[in-house]
């Protein structure tokens, strides 16, 4: 099983919570995986339990460092500036995202993180990886909700 597998499986496990789905991994330097997870915002509540972070504080525990050098990050969706900021800092190799996000993106769209010249760190950023399956877990987990609000 690849990364973007264990990170979409990640994004339904968030969405069968009540999360958005979205899913995360984090590849060590030598590929094997040594963090996962999904959204958990509503569970923890706390606005911040994004996928992204949640596997990038894990993975910092596993290797006992707070920076990631030669670490990848696969997620199933476009991080937005929060997650974009960390993945900097965390010193992140390489991003690898499904979906685009142009309402709330900020890697690709919005503020583009790693554009400003002020940004920490420039990971490499590879998007739209099994794109339609991404975002066709997005789309049906909001209509779904929508559904469920009328």
């Amino acid at each position: 099983m690849n990364a973007m597998d264990l990170a979409l499986d990640e994004a339904r496990a968030a969405a069968a919570r009540g999360e958005v789905p979205v899913g995360a991994v984090v590849l060590g330097p030598d590929g094997a995986v040594l963090a996962r997870d999904g959204n958990r915002t509503e569970e923890l509540c706390d606005a911040s339990a994004h996928a992204e972070l949640l596997a990038l504080r894990a993975a910092a525990r596993l290797v006992g460092s707070p920076r990631l050098v030669g670490c990848d990050l696969v997620v199933s969706l476009e991080p937005c500036a929060m997650c974009a900021a960390a993945i900097a800092a965390f010193r992140i190799r390489r991003v690898v995202f499904g979906a685009y996000d142009p309402k709330g993106g900020g890697v690709e769209h919005g503020c583009r993180v790693f554009a400003a010249p002020g940004s920490l760190h420039r990971p490499e950023v590879v998007g739209g990886v099994r794109e339609s399956e991404a975002a066709a877990l997005l789309q049906a987990f909001f209509r779904d909700l929508r559904t469920a609000q009328s």
